[in-house]
């Protein structure tokens, strides 16, 4: 790997606005400012629904009162006579103009069955929100109004909510061709399990949950679609986190051609997984601008946000780990029932299964591994990909188990964790139950790193007298390992994904010297406007204000597959660099015929090529930009083609394995049930750090969301399946009041595969937070002999464990 893809000391200076040099001598692993920042802060920058093409009408969809019903009749009599209505559409008018909405991970093994999902409910609706009918009107008052007017007549049917309630006998059943609601039985095992706990001298058995969760980004859903009926094309708005999935799956829907579609992801709001997916009102607005030949515009309000987008997380898990006599953990033995909703969302299959089972052996060198999980389809929500996907519950359950076990043998927890990490010499590792290989790691060295910086030892010994005090402290650690970087294609085929996870990038050179990226990533937040130009100046030695990412317009970008995953640095990234690496290949060669020298005669230093032996013979990379569109005798060799572009695919040859220990003391109002969090520490290890302020920023963003769920949000149905979740009145959301003080720090391990030795970030801090929370608040709460509560740790759940108690 070149040396240079990886650092270099630039001598470039960073310019402003007002092209003030900034204190910066090196590019790759500098805080450079997000440049996406001016535009979002002063409110410049466009969102889908700030367009609103000539003549736009407006839609609103009229969705289900009831979890599970028949459709007896849909009147739309009265609507259809409102003011400003165009149209007004219902499942049954809709009939086989649309096709099913996909599902895209088809996990196999597994006995799975995807039940029909139309874009509007038809004969039966299965949630809360499931949408059956939608208006179309000249303008959003109108749209809304002429909505109240549709009548629709439910025969009401049993619902079913719980994940583990709806796979027994005798319940409600959501489709005739999926018995017992069971959408797929999927287990793995690696090791001899049963000859593991035979051998052990401690069994440790927890019943966990791990809530549900509405990912409530700050923009809801948005949809504006504009469909040209001279040419047969179609332009379409939308917040996506991949627009040529979107394309491909609307393509699919519709059946208008991928080359008549464009799919545009503008600035977007925050999606956190939710926004990754198809969902059938996407393909109803741009189904109504191609029959109506107008502009068609829906954004949703945050009640249909929480009602119909995607929940996340929602499993009932059931863990058995046995250990022996000196703590080593022998195996691990797992059912899990994931809650999957009414409907098998876009990966749906995949999230609790295929990133959930693989990762049970965390960062610990467990022999013997099984997991068991029951897809379970209920009258709720859709549930699919939210921040960490699969990850968390992963570690969730692991990092649990750990502390019971810890606890059962009377060991500090910590001890026993460091006692179980796989030695950084056994790198890279083969985990169980499936054999992933782990690229790098040192999870000893984040460990110890965490306790020294939040003292941990000292607080251990303050901790006695904390609780002679009455004080109820409690110290939580989590030590982690995630799998980012999605990921190999040949790997993600084989468990049914839908494509490959490979990404494109296409670095295009101007005669000017400057530089224009196309990927086909497509941040949303993440920062990869700065970071992705931060490694295409390093590489280049050009100045970072050369550089301009273009991302989220299929019409410009090359095929890709979107952000999610932790997968937009290592991997869109790898693309790039391996991009400019093309660029710099090219330029040799031009600048060695333009100096009339040999190629490994050549330096490349300060944006230049110089002889070696007579450096003051040299040729910029502007300069050389401009011979290769010269493409005179002089300036371009004889049989190399003109012009300073490439284009790449960058396939990786394995996932990256992101680590780091996380470790959090909180208090406990014995009075409320109230926590408080003293201290935070998270030390995470992603690799190679591009732009440390943007990973800082992203672990404290994550951990924001872990605390969350440890504490404060969660999903909640009533037992007839009615979400009491449904404004932000009832769903509760932190502030910045509730999130604490958080000390950061990093170990750097490289990945050994990553052109750039990145790992990933974007879902560490959600993925190590919440056990780190619950971890603290059970350890404060151990002496009264409460050995667990469920998600989220709210006052109410604390008092009840804690009453009479004290």
């Amino acid at each position: 790997m070149p040396e240079y893809l990886w650092v270099r000391k630039s001598l470039y200076p960073l310019a402003g606005p007002h092209k003030q040099p900034m204190a910066v001598t090196t590019l790759f692993g500098a805080s450079v400012k997000r440049r996406e920042d001016p535009r979002l802060l002063t409110g410049s920058s466009k969102f889908t629904a700030d367009f609103s093409p000539p003549n736009t009408l407006y839609a609103v969809f009229v969705r289900s009162s009831y979890a599970h019903a028949n459709l007896a009749t849909v009147d739309v009599g009265k609507a259809l006579k409102a003011d400003g209505v165009v149209a007004v559409l219902t499942g049954a008018e809709l009939g086989d103009e649309l096709g099913q909405v996909p599902c895209a991970w088809a996990i196999p093994n597994a006995n799975l069955k995807i039940p029909k999902y139309m874009p509007l409910a038809k004969d039966r609706v299965r949630y809360v929100g499931d949408p059956v009918a939608v208006v179309v009107a000249r303008s959003l008052e109108e749209a809304y109004d002429a909505a109240g007017l549709v009548r629709v007549e439910y025969s009401p049917l049993k619902a079913v909510v719980n994940p583990e309630e709806a796979v027994k006998p005798g319940a409600p059943q959501l489709y005739d061709d999926v018995p017992n609601n069971t959408a797929f039985t999927w287990s793995v095992s690696g090791g001899d399990v049963e000859d593991a706990f035979s051998k052990a001298k401690h069994v440790v058995k927890q019943r966990l949950v791990n809530s549900r969760l509405q990912p409530t980004a700050m923009e809801t859903r948005a949809v504006v679609a504009d469909y040209n009926r001279v040419t047969g094309e179609a332009t379409v708005y939308m917040t996506s986190q991949n627009p040529h999935i979107h394309r491909l799956l609307l393509s699919l829907v519709t059946g208008i051609k991928e080359s008549k579609l464009r799919v545009i992801a503008p600035d977007v709001g925050g999606g956190f997984g939710s926004k990754i997916h198809c969902y059938g009102a996407e393909a109803v607005i741009l189904h109504l601008a191609r029959k109506l030949g107008m502009p068609v515009k829906w954004v949703e309000t945050r009640e249909e946000n929480f009602k119909a987008t995607i929940h996340g997380r929602d499993h009932i898990q059931y863990a058995e780990m046995a250990a022996d006599g000196e703590g080593h953990v022998l195996g691990l033995r797992v059912k899990s029932y994931a809650n999957l909703g009414a409907y098998l969302s876009t990966a749906a299959p995949g999230i609790p299964t295929i990133l959930f089972g693989p990762m049970l052996s965390g960062p610990y060198k467990i022999p013997a591994v099984s997991v068991e999980v029951v897809g379970a389809l209920t009258n709720t929500a859709p549930v699919d990909a939210y921040r960490g996907a699969g990850r968390p519950e992963a570690t969730y359950l692991l990092e649990r188990m750990m502390d019971v076990l810890a606890r059962r043998m009377g060991v500090d927890p910590a001890i026993l964790r460091s006692r179980n990490f796989i030695p950084s010499s056994e790198f890279p590792y083969q985990a169980k139950p499936i054999g992933l290989l782990y690229d790098s790691g040192d999870y000893r060295q984040a460990l110890e790193k965490a306790m020294q910086i939040i003292g941990y030892q000292e607080l251990r010994r303050e901790q006695e007298r904390w609780r002679r005090e009455g004080r109820l402290i409690g110290l939580g650690i989590s030590s982690y390992v995630e799998i980012c970087g999605l990921g190999p294609s040949s790997v993600v085929r084989s468990t049914g994904f839908g494509l490959g996870l490979w990404e494109s990038a296409t670095i295009r050179v101007h005669p000017t010297g400057k530089v224009e990226v196309f990927t086909g990533a497509s941040p949303h937040g993440q920062g990869e406007e700065t970071t992705f130009a931060q490694v295409v100046a390093d590489i280049l030695q050009i100045p970072l204000e050369d550089v301009e990412i273009i991302h989220g317009d299929t019409g410009k970008i090359p095929f890709g597959m979107g952000t999610y995953g932790s997968r937009t640095t290592p991997v869109a990234g790898g693309a790039i660099a391996l991009g400019c690496q093309k660029i710099l290949e090219k330029a040799r060669k031009i600048a060695a015929h333009m100096l009339e020298a040999s190629e490994k005669d050549l330096q490349y230093v300060n944006g230049a090529f110089q002889v070696a032996e007579a450096p003051e013979r040299r040729k910029t990379f502007a300069e050389v930009a401009y011979a290769s569109y010269g493409a005179g005798q002089a300036e371009l060799p004889s049989g190399l083609e003109p012009g300073l572009e490439a284009t790449v695919f960058y396939d990786p040859s394995n996932f990256t394995f992101p680590f780091g220990t996380h470790i959090c003391l909180s208090e406990v109002d014995p009075q409320t049930g109230m926590v408080r969090i003293l201290k935070y520490v998270a030390v995470d290890d992603c690799g190679r750090r591009i732009n440390p302020m943007i990973v800082e920023g992203q672990i404290h963003g994550g951990i924001a969301q872990g605390v969350a769920q440890a504490l404060y949000e969660e999903a909640v149905y009533s037992q007839d399946g009615a979400l009491l979740t449904s404004t932000l009145n009832d769903y509760l959301v932190p502030t910045a009041v509730e999130i604490p003080a958080i000390v950061t720090d990093a170990t750097v391990t490289p990945s050994p595969h990553n052109p750039l030795g990145v790992k990933g970030v974007g879902e560490t801090g959600t993925i190590a937070s919440t056990p780190a929370v619950v971890n603290s608040v059970l350890d404060a709460l151990a002496h009264l002999g409460v050995t667990n509560i469920d998600m989220p740790l709210t006052p109410e759940k604390i008092y009840n464990a804690i009453k009479g108690r004290l």
